[in-house]
């Protein structure tokens, strides 16, 4: 048995999911041939990047006996949303704390896409007050839970730890059991609580693949970023008791940002509008819009040649569109 057997896991989703060549973008940047790895279409609550992760996340939960699954997100998180579907299915009661990221939100924002989702599947939202301290806040919550004797199974933001990582490891593998067809030259996607790329990056490691990852920086600047995914990576190496990656290995660009994490750019919009009109496929305005963007600008200053397959990670989140129709 491989130790990344040894981690036990539940089917949430479904997998593989798809891989498609994106013909139309292709022909239109007149860059590399660019496919799209469809991890929108895991199934669960409209899918999504973070059922791959709640496959290993949930069964811990069990394993240590929760009576409630606490987790923390932005307002219109999709972890959130797929871990509050994971538990219901699961029979495991859950609590979302949610952070108010966006500057001035309009009330859409604030109650339909993921929040009103959230609701849907019976979870329970708290959000933590502007002027409130997040991480305080949500610690304080799960304190008081505890104290009132509840067994409290905590999920970081975005499943991003060791163990929330096996969930790209894997779909490290099943991109290589397809590579035969492909021949990647490179992996892009949005990196933001980091759980993603340091489950490829582990990957990397423990099937010994060579294709380059990129991630494109949602959220913090590239400093950071890189920090926080050789991190992930390293402890998520360690638990498969493989070779350690070297922290040259993690490569991220920050230029897409935007204005904040969460807060629209024109790039997003634009890359959004693209892959709809050509491909008919949904991209989120947090997350895989502006990787997409990344992706494009990419392209466009010549980082891939014509002869280079690049595959894109979509990690879902479409569901969100509704909540940023102002935006558009």
């Amino acid at each position: 048995m491989s130790m990344l057997e040894k981690f036990e896991r539940i089917k949430l989703g479904h997998f593989p999911t798809p891989i498609e060549h994106l013909k139309n973008i292709t022909k239109y940047l007149g860059g590399p041939n660019i496919f799209i790895k469809r991890d929108d279409c895991t199934g669960l609550a409209t899918g999504g990047n973070k059922t791959r992760k709640l496959e290993f996340l949930i069964p811990d939960a069990i394993k240590n006996k929760a009576e409630l699954v606490v987790t923390v997100g932005a307002v219109q998180s999709n972890h959130a949303r797929q871990t509050a579907a994971a538990c219901t299915l699961m029979g495991l009661k859950c609590l979302i704390i949610l952070e108010q990221r966006v500057k001035d939100p309009p009330e859409a924002y604030m109650n339909s896409g993921n929040v009103f989702l959230n609701k849907l599947y019976g979870a329970d939202i708290k959000i933590c007050p502007k002027n409130e301290n997040f991480l305080e806040y949500y610690e304080k919550t799960i304190k008081d839970l505890k104290a009132k004797g509840t067994n409290v199974y905590f999920i970081p933001g975005g499943g991003s730890n060791p163990i929330g990582s096996m969930g790209y490891v894997e779909c490290l593998n099943e991109i290589i059991k397809e590579n035969d067809k492909y021949n990647f030259s490179h992996i892009v996607h949005a990196t933001g609580s980091s759980g993603t790329q340091a489950g490829l990056l582990a990957g990397r490691k423990y099937f010994n693949c060579n294709i380059p990852v990129i991630g494109i920086c949602i959220r913090y600047d590239k400093t950071i970023q890189i920090d926080k995914v050789y991190m992930e990576a390293k402890k998520s190496c360690e638990l498969l008791q493989c070779n350690i990656l070297d922290k040259s290995e993690v490569v991220v660009y920050d230029e897409y940002i935007g204005p904040g994490y969460g807060e629209p750019s024109d790039e997003m919009i634009e890359a959004t509008k693209l892959l709809a009109k050509k491909e008919g496929i949904l991209l989120d305005p947090v997350y895989s819009g502006k990787a997409f963007a990344g992706l494009i600008g990419l392209v466009k200053k010549k980082q891939f040649t014509k002869k280079d397959n690049v595959l894109f990670i979509h990690t879902g989140g479409s569901a969100s569109l509704s909540a940023y129709e102002w935006a558009f």
